[in-house]
Protein backbone atom coordinates (compact mmCIF):
# COMPACT_ATOMS: atom_id res chain seq x y z
CA UNK A 1 0.00 0.00 0.00
CA UNK A 2 0.94 3.49 0.16
CA UNK A 3 3.37 5.11 2.83
CA UNK A 4 1.05 8.08 3.25
CA UNK A 5 -2.02 5.39 4.14
CA UNK A 6 0.28 2.88 6.22
CA UNK A 7 0.73 6.12 8.12
CA UNK A 8 -2.52 6.35 8.81
CA UNK A 9 -3.26 3.02 9.58
CA UNK A 10 -0.65 2.87 12.17
CA UNK A 11 -2.70 6.01 13.98
CA UNK A 12 0.18 8.67 13.55
CA UNK A 13 -1.25 10.80 11.18
CA UNK A 14 -4.16 11.39 8.65
CA UNK A 15 -3.11 10.49 5.01
CA UNK A 16 -2.52 14.28 3.96
CA UNK A 17 -0.08 14.92 6.78
CA UNK A 18 1.60 11.86 5.87
CA UNK A 19 2.63 13.60 2.63
CA UNK A 20 3.46 16.68 4.29
CA UNK A 21 5.97 15.02 6.53
CA UNK A 22 7.62 12.27 3.29
CA UNK A 23 7.59 15.92 2.26
CA UNK A 24 9.51 17.30 4.67
CA UNK A 25 12.26 13.95 4.48
CA UNK A 26 10.70 12.74 7.96
CA UNK A 27 9.83 9.71 7.49
CA UNK A 28 11.78 6.83 6.59
CA UNK A 29 11.58 2.75 5.66
CA UNK A 30 13.80 0.42 6.35
CA UNK A 31 16.09 3.26 7.46
CA UNK A 32 16.10 5.34 4.38
CA UNK A 33 14.58 8.38 3.64
CA UNK A 34 10.89 7.98 1.81
CA UNK A 35 10.18 9.32 -1.45
CA UNK A 36 7.06 10.49 -2.24
CA UNK A 37 4.50 7.49 -3.85
CA UNK A 38 6.71 4.90 -2.72
CA UNK A 39 4.36 2.00 -1.35
CA UNK A 40 5.26 -0.57 0.90
CA UNK A 41 4.74 -3.87 3.11
CA UNK A 42 3.86 -4.55 6.09
CA UNK A 43 7.26 -6.15 6.96
CA UNK A 44 8.44 -2.74 5.92
CA UNK A 45 9.74 -0.60 9.28
CA UNK A 46 8.61 2.84 8.70
CA UNK A 47 10.10 5.21 11.55
CA UNK A 48 9.18 9.14 11.78
CA UNK A 49 11.14 11.48 13.00
CA UNK A 50 10.82 13.77 16.29
CA UNK A 51 10.43 16.92 14.24
CA UNK A 52 7.14 15.55 12.94
CA UNK A 53 5.77 14.62 16.56
CA UNK A 54 6.36 18.43 18.00
CA UNK A 55 4.69 19.80 14.73
CA UNK A 56 1.75 17.27 16.02
CA UNK A 57 1.90 18.93 19.27
CA UNK A 58 1.71 22.59 18.27
CA UNK A 59 -1.46 21.47 16.64
CA UNK A 60 -4.97 22.58 18.10
CA UNK A 61 -8.61 21.35 18.78
CA UNK A 62 -11.65 23.76 18.45
CA UNK A 63 -14.97 22.74 19.74
CA UNK A 64 -17.56 25.28 18.50
CA UNK A 65 -21.16 25.93 19.31
CA UNK A 66 -22.63 26.14 15.66
CA UNK A 67 -25.54 28.50 15.57
CA UNK A 68 -27.97 28.35 12.57
CA UNK A 69 -26.92 30.10 9.74
CA UNK A 70 -23.26 29.11 9.23
CA UNK A 71 -21.92 26.65 7.03
CA UNK A 72 -19.57 23.66 8.77
CA UNK A 73 -17.01 23.71 5.83
CA UNK A 74 -16.27 26.11 2.82
CA UNK A 75 -18.32 28.54 1.91
CA UNK A 76 -21.08 27.77 -0.22
CA UNK A 77 -24.55 30.29 -1.54
CA UNK A 78 -22.87 33.17 0.21
CA UNK A 79 -23.21 31.69 3.21
CA UNK A 80 -20.41 32.15 6.10
CA UNK A 81 -18.42 29.07 6.97
CA UNK A 82 -17.75 28.06 10.77
CA UNK A 83 -14.73 29.19 10.88
CA UNK A 84 -15.20 32.77 10.50
CA UNK A 85 -16.32 32.22 14.22
CA UNK A 86 -13.26 31.33 14.98
CA UNK A 87 -11.39 34.55 16.44
CA UNK A 88 -10.33 36.20 20.14
CA UNK A 89 -14.13 37.45 20.86
CA UNK A 90 -15.92 34.66 20.68
CA UNK A 91 -13.66 32.61 22.80
CA UNK A 92 -15.32 31.07 25.57
CA UNK A 93 -14.34 33.26 29.42
CA UNK A 94 -14.57 29.69 30.35
CA UNK A 95 -12.30 27.47 28.55
CA UNK A 96 -10.14 25.95 30.83
CA UNK A 97 -7.40 24.33 28.11
CA UNK A 98 -4.70 27.39 28.99
CA UNK A 99 -4.59 28.17 25.94
CA UNK A 100 -4.30 31.31 24.33
CA UNK A 101 -5.60 32.17 20.64
CA UNK A 102 -2.79 32.82 17.77
CA UNK A 103 -3.62 33.31 14.24
CA UNK A 104 -1.34 30.08 13.35
CA UNK A 105 -4.41 28.41 15.13
CA UNK A 106 -6.63 28.94 12.43
CA UNK A 107 -4.09 27.51 9.39
CA UNK A 108 -4.89 24.22 8.45
CA UNK A 109 -8.15 24.56 10.29
CA UNK A 110 -11.34 21.80 9.00
CA UNK A 111 -14.47 20.46 10.25
CA UNK A 112 -14.43 16.90 11.49
CA UNK A 113 -18.07 15.93 10.71
CA UNK A 114 -20.45 18.56 8.98
CA UNK A 115 -23.39 20.10 10.71
CA UNK A 116 -25.97 21.67 7.93
CA UNK A 117 -26.28 25.40 8.28
CA UNK A 118 -29.94 25.34 9.72
CA UNK A 119 -28.19 22.29 12.63
CA UNK A 120 -26.68 23.80 15.72
CA UNK A 121 -24.33 22.56 18.28
CA UNK A 122 -21.18 20.67 18.84
CA UNK A 123 -18.89 21.25 15.67
CA UNK A 124 -15.26 20.28 16.03
CA UNK A 125 -12.56 22.00 13.86
CA UNK A 126 -9.05 20.34 13.95
CA UNK A 127 -5.59 21.16 12.70
CA UNK A 128 -4.95 17.18 13.73
CA UNK A 129 -5.07 14.65 10.83
CA UNK A 130 -5.16 12.38 14.12
CA UNK A 131 -8.42 13.77 15.45
CA UNK A 132 -9.85 13.81 12.41
CA UNK A 133 -9.36 10.12 11.32
CA UNK A 134 -11.05 9.15 14.81
CA UNK A 135 -13.83 11.63 14.51
CA UNK A 136 -14.67 10.98 10.45
CA UNK A 137 -12.36 7.56 9.42
CA UNK A 138 -13.55 5.13 7.18
CA UNK A 139 -13.37 2.50 9.58
CA UNK A 140 -14.89 5.75 13.00
CA UNK A 141 -17.14 3.99 15.02
CA UNK A 142 -17.63 7.05 17.77
CA UNK A 143 -20.65 7.90 19.27
CA UNK A 144 -22.61 11.25 17.97
CA UNK A 145 -25.48 12.42 20.22
CA UNK A 146 -28.00 14.55 18.69
CA UNK A 147 -31.67 16.03 20.05
CA UNK A 148 -34.07 15.97 17.01
CA UNK A 149 -37.23 17.86 17.48
CA UNK A 150 -39.92 16.13 15.25
CA UNK A 151 -44.02 15.95 13.86
CA UNK A 152 -45.33 13.31 12.81
CA UNK A 153 -47.18 12.61 9.54
CA UNK A 154 -48.01 9.50 9.52
CA UNK A 155 -46.37 6.22 7.86
CA UNK A 156 -45.27 7.88 4.18
CA UNK A 157 -46.68 11.00 4.37
CA UNK A 158 -43.44 12.74 5.60
CA UNK A 159 -42.36 14.44 2.13
CA UNK A 160 -38.47 12.78 1.13
CA UNK A 161 -35.98 14.63 0.43
CA UNK A 162 -32.67 14.26 -1.98
CA UNK A 163 -29.66 13.76 -0.14
CA UNK A 164 -28.33 17.32 -1.53
CA UNK A 165 -31.50 18.97 -1.69
CA UNK A 166 -31.86 22.45 0.53
CA UNK A 167 -34.98 21.48 2.96
CA UNK A 168 -37.13 23.96 4.79
CA UNK A 169 -35.08 26.00 8.09
CA UNK A 170 -34.75 24.10 11.09
CA UNK A 171 -35.57 25.61 14.89
CA UNK A 172 -33.35 26.59 17.50
CA UNK A 173 -33.40 23.83 19.89
CA UNK A 174 -32.64 23.14 23.29
CA UNK A 175 -33.07 20.18 25.47
CA UNK A 176 -35.33 21.70 28.09
CA UNK A 177 -37.90 23.13 25.49
CA UNK A 178 -41.52 23.34 26.15
CA UNK A 179 -43.59 20.51 24.97
CA UNK A 180 -46.15 22.00 22.32
CA UNK A 181 -47.33 18.66 20.74
CA UNK A 182 -47.23 15.19 21.87
CA UNK A 183 -45.92 13.28 19.05
CA UNK A 184 -44.43 10.36 21.16
CA UNK A 185 -48.55 9.88 22.22
CA UNK A 186 -49.09 9.44 18.40
CA UNK A 187 -46.05 7.59 16.88
CA UNK A 188 -46.15 4.08 16.50
CA UNK A 189 -43.53 1.97 18.94
CA UNK A 190 -43.06 -0.37 15.98
CA UNK A 191 -41.30 2.24 14.16
CA UNK A 192 -39.43 3.85 16.61
CA UNK A 193 -37.86 0.11 16.40
CA UNK A 194 -37.84 0.72 13.00
CA UNK A 195 -35.46 3.59 13.70
CA UNK A 196 -33.11 1.64 15.78
CA UNK A 197 -32.12 -1.01 13.24
CA UNK A 198 -33.88 -2.18 9.81
CA UNK A 199 -33.31 1.14 7.33
CA UNK A 200 -31.21 1.62 4.29
CA UNK A 201 -30.16 4.60 2.62
CA UNK A 202 -29.05 4.76 -0.46
CA UNK A 203 -29.12 1.06 -0.96
CA UNK A 204 -27.21 0.64 1.91
CA UNK A 205 -28.41 -0.87 5.41
CA UNK A 206 -27.79 1.20 8.33
CA UNK A 207 -25.62 0.60 11.61
CA UNK A 208 -27.84 -0.51 14.42
CA UNK A 209 -28.62 3.28 16.61
CA UNK A 210 -30.01 4.46 19.98
CA UNK A 211 -33.33 6.48 19.58
CA UNK A 212 -35.77 7.30 22.60
CA UNK A 213 -37.92 9.93 23.57
CA UNK A 214 -36.10 12.73 25.17
CA UNK A 215 -39.33 14.29 25.66
CA UNK A 216 -42.59 13.95 24.15
CA UNK A 217 -41.66 16.13 21.04
CA UNK A 218 -37.84 15.49 21.13
CA UNK A 219 -35.93 12.00 20.12
CA UNK A 220 -32.24 11.84 21.38
CA UNK A 221 -30.45 10.02 18.74
CA UNK A 222 -26.70 8.08 19.44
CA UNK A 223 -25.16 7.11 15.68
CA UNK A 224 -21.72 5.55 14.81
CA UNK A 225 -22.12 6.66 11.26
CA UNK A 226 -22.65 9.93 9.92
CA UNK A 227 -24.14 9.66 6.38
CA UNK A 228 -25.25 13.09 4.51
CA UNK A 229 -28.16 14.06 6.26
CA UNK A 230 -29.16 11.17 7.94
CA UNK A 231 -31.14 11.24 10.91
CA UNK A 232 -33.71 13.48 8.42
CA UNK A 233 -34.04 10.90 5.79
CA UNK A 234 -34.41 8.23 8.10
CA UNK A 235 -37.04 10.15 10.09
CA UNK A 236 -38.82 10.68 6.75
CA UNK A 237 -39.03 6.74 6.11
CA UNK A 238 -40.79 6.48 9.24
CA UNK A 239 -43.69 9.86 8.51
CA UNK A 240 -41.18 11.94 10.64
CA UNK A 241 -40.15 15.41 9.83
CA UNK A 242 -37.37 17.05 11.97
CA UNK A 243 -38.31 20.33 12.61
CA UNK A 244 -34.93 20.99 14.95
CA UNK A 245 -31.25 19.17 15.49
CA UNK A 246 -28.42 19.81 17.92
CA UNK A 247 -25.25 18.01 18.14
CA UNK A 248 -24.40 17.90 21.69
CA UNK A 249 -21.56 14.98 22.21
CA UNK A 250 -19.01 13.05 19.74
CA UNK A 251 -17.07 10.51 22.00
CA UNK A 252 -16.20 11.46 25.40
CA UNK A 253 -16.89 15.49 24.77
CA UNK A 254 -19.99 17.26 25.11
CA UNK A 255 -21.17 20.34 24.19
CA UNK A 256 -22.05 21.08 28.06
CA UNK A 257 -22.06 24.94 29.25
CA UNK A 258 -20.38 26.25 25.78
CA UNK A 259 -22.64 29.50 24.66
CA UNK A 260 -24.09 29.62 20.91
CA UNK A 261 -21.81 30.88 18.90
CA UNK A 262 -18.52 30.25 21.15
CA UNK A 263 -15.54 28.14 21.68
CA UNK A 264 -13.20 26.34 23.12
CA UNK A 265 -9.82 24.26 22.94
CA UNK A 266 -9.91 21.09 23.41
CA UNK A 267 -7.63 20.64 26.56
CA UNK A 268 -4.61 18.49 26.52
CA UNK A 269 -5.99 15.61 29.13
CA UNK A 270 -9.31 15.74 27.15
CA UNK A 271 -9.93 12.63 24.63
CA UNK A 272 -13.04 12.16 21.98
Amino acid sequence: MRLNKRLAELGLCSRREADDWIAHGWVYVNGEVAEMGVKVTPQDRVTVERAAQRQQDSQVTILLNKPIGYVSGQAEDGHTPAVMLINPRTHWQGDASGLRFTPPHLRGLAPAGRLDIDSVGLLVLTQDGRVARQLIGEDSELEKEYLVRVVYHGPGQAPISHPDARSAPLQEIHEHDPVSTNVQAVFPPALLDRLRHGLSLDGQPLKPARVEWQNPEQLRFVLTEGKKRQIRRMCEQVGLKVVGLKRIRMGRITLGNLPVGQWRYLAPGERF
